[in-house]
């Protein structure tokens, strides 16, 4: 397994993580990703740690925090092995109190979390959400305190806009606060919008992208195809409503170039669209899911080699999206790229 620095910061996190939101299986939506039990989360976390994927994910809302309780039980035992991420923000609950980044709530939130998982500290604690009722001076300060508390290790967001994440992180320089040094995104290669604003945040800021669905909401798993229909029992079928919508015609593109590859390199292709994520500017961790062994080795199986050249740029050419309004600052953005080749590079266009 290859280890990356979480952001600019000094924790070192696997390429490849993984995410519990199958674990649990209680509830209308998170419930709906699966129902793994602890003895088959147990041996989903002996496959993980054999590959050296070291990193699990979860949150509070999933499953109404049976996936905490199950991925605890998991890892129970081997805490100096793993590091636990978990997010909070979202409603836990119908009353005033149960959502949101309120200093009240965090700190509930956060205990709530550490007794379901089984530990006395959290290694990454994120804001599932921004808050734009609390200021963020408050978040920020209550995060403070649970980090000198020792109950947080580091802290991160998910699911930010830019500006919302610039702003956090200009209070905490300005206050002496925690810096959020993780962003958890939805990335894939029929998903690219990361790019255009939060990716060149990420780069100037020193913030790591930790990738969640990188498969398109299950859609580059290789059962999708121009050929053939979703299959009946795809989970799909139950959850698209709830995932970002994705146009017929540019996914069977994607997947027609992907298959492809995936002949080439001798792989399969969910581990092609995992490696072309792992060769992105900013990104710290993919976070695979799987319901059972067999997914899991598969996905894990997408490091250890890297796309050529040629083939990055096909699967570029397959996905290339068009600019979000206000198209002219993105436009503008993609041809000074261009022209001065960073980190990013022309990798950042929208047509490459």
């Amino acid at each position: 397994m290859e280890y990356r620095q979480l952001g600019a910061s000094g924790l070192r996190v696997p390429a490849l993580s993984f995410g519990a939101g199958t674990f649990g299986g209680r509830g209308p939506l998170f419930g709906a990703w699966g129902d793994t039990g602890a003895a088959e989360a147990r041996r989903l976390v002996d496959i993980c740690l054999e590959a050296g994927a070291t990193l699990f994910d979860t949150a509070d809302v999933y499953s109404d925090g049976a996936s905490e309780e199950v991925l605890g039980a998991a890892v129970r035992g081997r805490r100096d092995e793993v590091l636990l991420s978990t997010k909070t923000s979202l409603p836990m609950g119908e009353g005033p109190g149960d959502a949101g980044s309120s200093r009240s709530r965090l700190i509930r939130a956060c205990e709530a979390s550490l007794r379901r998982l089984g530990t006395d500290y959290i290694d990454l604690f994120q804001m599932h959400a921004f808050d734009a009722a609390t200021p963020v001076e408050e978040v920020l300060s209550a995060l403070d305190d649970l980090v000198r508390s020792g109950k947080v290790r580091y802290v991160g967001a998910s699911n930010f806009s830019g500006w919302q994440l610039m702003k956090s992180l200009a209070i905490a320089d300005d206050r002496g606060r925690p810096r959020y040094v993780a962003h958890e995104v939805y990335y894939s290669l029929v998903g690219r919008d990361y790019e255009w604003e939060l990716m060149p945040l990420g780069l100037d800021q020193g913030v790591g992208a930790m990738v969640w669905s990188p498969l398109g909401w299950g859609r580059l798993t290789g059962s999708v195809r121009r050929s053939s229909p979703l299959p009946e029992g795809s989970r799909l079928h139950r959850t698209a409503e709830f995932g970002p919508p994705v146009d017929d015609e540019r996914l069977y593109r994607i997947v027609d170039v992907l298959d492809e590859i995936a002949e080439e390199a001798g792989a399969s292709v969910p581990q092609v669209a995992l490696n072309w994520l792992l060769g992105r500017p900013t990104v710290s961790s993919v976070i695979v899911g799987a319901r059972n062994e067999a997914q899991l080795r598969d996905n894990l199986g997408a490091v250890g080699w890297t796309l050529t050249a040629e083939q990055e740029a096909r699967l570029d050419a397959a996905s290339a999206r068009t600019a979000p309004y206000p198209y002219y600052p993105y436009e503008r953005q993609e041809a000074f790229a261009r022209l001065n080749p960073s980190p990013v590079g022309v990798r950042l266009g929208a047509s490459t």
